[in-house]
Order: structure tokens, then sequence, then C-alpha cells
């Protein structure tokens, strides 16, 4: 599984946070440190076999277009009126040799070696991540030259893949923005080619093009991340001070002069107040990390509790929940609810942070408590949808 610890390592850890991220690319070369892959080409074979993909969550793209999705699928529909597009071997093979790319969005939620790369990468950079798989035959470039709304990590895994990267023409664009970047002029500020294992890091705005021009098929991994922006925050912020009246009231629309400047003066004092809080984006980030959902998961055949026994295997599903101690008890905040328990369960909650499948005798163990108050300590977490059971005994 590659963790959090993993990818703190390959990155560079608190020095990658410091001088890197969002600030500059970066290539990390390969030690061996993410075999095996957590993606083949027989995986992908059988997601294509295995699930209903249809653009654009399963596309191929050629030279920055879509292809046609009738240029590689016939159109099946079953005998209770369902239609689906079926992608066609043959001709989509045909498709990919003519130069097009195949991706396939979102592969995360659908491959588990994948999500569980995806999660370590979230507890690193405090952020969620959407994984997208992308696989390339020709020196065609499937998307022209470009740029992303959100950081990326690249992982290469087959093959070899080349990339020519462009500074940013714009500082931090965002996908809600008042001006396009313009396209970049000049020479690449690098131009690389990514072997098996390899990574790379581009910040969102960083323009790129590329190209399997290497001779050999190529398949690689964009995990991207989501931008929390000042945009984001000042959000956060003004929904906090809904618990002022003034910024409750009506906007005078209708009102004198006076009155509107009046009020543009308390509205502003009201927002320097709450920036002025050193602690601001602190809480900010606590909020992020504690509301956001997660990954839920069912816990079939478990619907009211969880049983006590000790192979019962449980894993956190909230990846950046948070959790507080203090001398008589501990809380656990995640996936927008939190539940304090006595200090005697911080050892469970400890071991179920660390984000690996834990069975009820491991947390037993660690913790002191009888294996009934570990399955009660999960079931209480189970119904917040902040764990889910992974594995059952055999």
């Amino acid at each position: 599984m590659i963790d959090s610890a993993s990818w703190a390592e390959r990155l560079g850890g608190a020095t990658f946070l410091a001088q890197t991220c969002f600030r500059a690319h970066k290539v990390i070369r390969s030690n061996g440190a993410f075999a095996p892959a957590p993606l083949t080409w027989n995986d992908l074979n059988e997601i294509v076999a295995a699930h209903r993909l249809e653009p654009p969550r399963m596309r191929l793209s050629r030279a920055g277009e879509s292809v046609p999705v009738t240029a590689y699928s016939v159109l099946r529909t079953s005998r209770r009126g369902v239609s689906w597009y079926q992608p066609q071997p043959a001709e989509l093979h045909a498709r990919l040799a003519e130069g097009a790319s195949l991706v396939i969005d979102a592969i995360d939620q659908i491959h588990p070696p994948v999500r569980e790369a995806a999660i370590g990468l979230e507890r690193f950079l405090g952020t969620p991540v959407q994984v997208n798989a992308y696989a390339s035959w020709t020196a065609e470039e499937g998307f022209g030259t470009h740029w992303d709304d959100h950081d990326v990590v690249v992982l290469q895994l087959e093959g070899a893949k080349r990339w020519k990267v462009y500074g940013p023409t714009r500082r931090a664009p965002a996908w809600r923005d008042v001006e396009a970047p313009a396209a970049p002029t000049g020479d690449p500020v690098a131009d690389l080619v990514l072997a098996p294992g390899d990574l790379l890091y581009l910040p969102r705005g960083w323009w790129h093009a590329v190209s399997a021009d290497q001779g050999t098929a190529s398949l690689h991994l964009t995990f991207g991340l989501t931008a929390q922006t000042g945009a984001e925050f000042l959000a956060w912020l003004c929904d906090g001070l809904r618990a002022s009246t003034t910024i409750r009231a009506d906007v005078p629309r209708f009102g004198t002069l006076q009155e509107r400047t009046d009020y543009l003066s308390a509205l502003r004092k009201e927002v320097l107040a709450a920036l002025q809080n050193p602690g601001v984006i602190d809480q900010w980030e606590r909020s992020l990390d504690t509301t956001h959902p997660g990954r839920p998961r069912l816990s079939l055949p478990h619907l009211a509790s969880v049983p006590d026994e000790p192979g019962i295997t449980v894993q956190l599903t909230a990846p950046r929940a948070r959790i507080d101690q203090s001398e008589q008890a501990v809380t656990l905040a995640g996936a927008g609810n939190e539940w304090t328990f006595a200090r005697s369960v911080a050892p469970v909650l400890r071991l179920l942070a660390y984000g690996r499948p834990v069975t009820l005798a491991e947390l037993a163990s660690e913790s002191g408590l009888t294996l009934g108050q570990a399955a009660e300590v999960v079931t209480t977490l189970v119904a917040g949808q902040a764990v889910a059971v992974v594995g059952d005994p055999t």
C-alpha cells in the first residue's frame, strides 16, 4: 500500500511542503518505492470489461478533442430499455493505434490499490485527491499544450512518456476566474521523459504537453489535488459570520447614501475582526478536514452493530479525521461528526488514524479494552460513516 509515509518520503516531506508545493515543478526518479504498481495493463483491461464507463468517465482524446464514442463503441439496449455504449476491442485498439489516448476518470473509485494510494496522498497533503488513468501509444499529443486548474502528482507505471513543461502565464489560475491564461511562448522550462516509478509534481496553471514518443505503450496515473484557495477560505469565513446580525441583515439597496456607507463600515468591521484572529486559518483547515465525507463504504452484512469477533477487519474512511485528547477524554472528529470517548479509547482511535486495515483483536490488544468494548467503539464510528468493515473472518 502506498501510504502517507511513502508519499512523504518520495516527494520530500516537510521540505517539499515548504519549498516546492504550489511553487515549482519537481521530478522524482524511481527508487523502487512504488513496486508493485497500483495499476497494471491487466487491471486496466479488467476494469474496462467489468464496468460501464461511458464518456466522459472513460473517453478517447486525440489532438485535444474527444473521439466520438461511436468510433469505438456500439449502442446496446437491454430488454428493459436500458441503453449504454459498449467498447468494441478491435475498434478501440484501432483508434489508439491512430494516435488517441485512453482516459479513465476517478479510477480510484473502482480500483482499490489506486484508492489506497490516493488516500495516502490525501493524508500527506491534506486535501481531497482524484486519480485519473492515462494510456497512450504514439508520439501524438492527446490533449495538446494545456494547463490544469489543480496541482497534480503524476506516477508513471508502464513504458515511458515525454513531458514538455512550461511555466504559468497567469499566477494561480482557477476554474472560476475572470480571465483565461495566455498560451505560453518560447521553449519549455523542462523537457523530460518519465520512466516506470518516476514521479512528477506540477502546480496548477503550469502548461504542459505530453506524448508517448519513446516507442513503447505508456500508462500513468495523475493524482489531482483539490485546490484550497482564498476564495474557498473567504466563503467558509462568511458562513461563520452568519452568527452576526450585520451579516444576516438585508443590504440597504433602497437606503440613503449615508445608510449604505454605515452598512459598509459595519460589514468591514465584522470581516476585519474575523481576519485578525491569528488562528482563523487553523480553524478553517480543521473544518475542511473534519467535515469532508471522505470515502464512505458499506459494512455489509453488518447492519446494526459490528460483532465482537477478533478477525473482523475495519478501516478509517475519513482520511483527515482529527483526534483531540484531554486528561479525561478523547475526541474524534471526521466525516461531519464528532465523538467523545473515555481516554482509554485513545489507542483505538490512533491505530485507526494510521489508515491501514486493522482487526478488532489488534484494537483490543493495543488499548487494553475488551473485544466487546472495541466492537462497541467501532460500531459507533461505522454508524457515523467514519469507519467501515473491510474484512470478515474466513
